[in-house]
């Protein structure tokens, strides 16, 4: 502390309280950023990067109507992944298929490759979370189809 600021730039009656792990953090939606790259609108909340956390990661999924994330696998990871508006559609190693209502979730295995959609008239929302973490992010994820601009397609 210098000054009477903490080494995160806050004045101690606005920091957030601390554990022997250091400041807990939280993140709000709006301070995310947009990544459309693999299909629908992904968003990663708590992660390394604004928490701090070694463990894994969590964000939220929009698919709107006919909209996919390409599919792809987690060598490291399991997925959790828990619709709370809407119906997605999961599409696993290609040929298995479970639909998840609002208020359903499921376990994505590590390895499995998976495509997620949204085959409904409504916009579908999901909280999804991966652990453990890759051992570096650039080996957390393998993409196995093109992504849907590359593709030039909506969800078949």
């Amino acid at each position: 502390m210098v000054d009477g600021v903490s080494d995160t730039g806050v004045a101690p009656s606005e920091a957030s309280p601390t554990t022997d792990e250091g400041p807990l953090s939280k993140v709000g939606l709006a301070e995310t950023v947009v990544n459309r790259r693999r299909g629908g609108e992904i968003r990663v909340l708590l992660s390394p990067k604004t928490t701090r956390t070694s463990s894994g990661f969590m964000g939220v999924l929009t698919l709107q109507p006919g909209e996919y994330v390409s599919e792809h696998y987690h060598p490291y990871s399991e997925e959790f992944l828990y619709v709370s508006r809407g119906t997605m559609v999961v599409r696993i190693d290609g040929d298995q298929e479970l639909e998840l209502a609002e208020g359903e979730g499921m376990v994505i295995p590590k390895n499995a490759r998976h495509r997620v959609m949204n085959r409904g008239g409504g916009e579908a929302f999901a909280i999804f979370m991966m652990c453990p973490l890759a051992p570096r992010p650039d080996l957390g994820h393998v993409d196995t189809e093109p992504y849907p601009e590359e593709a030039g397609e909506v969800e078949p």
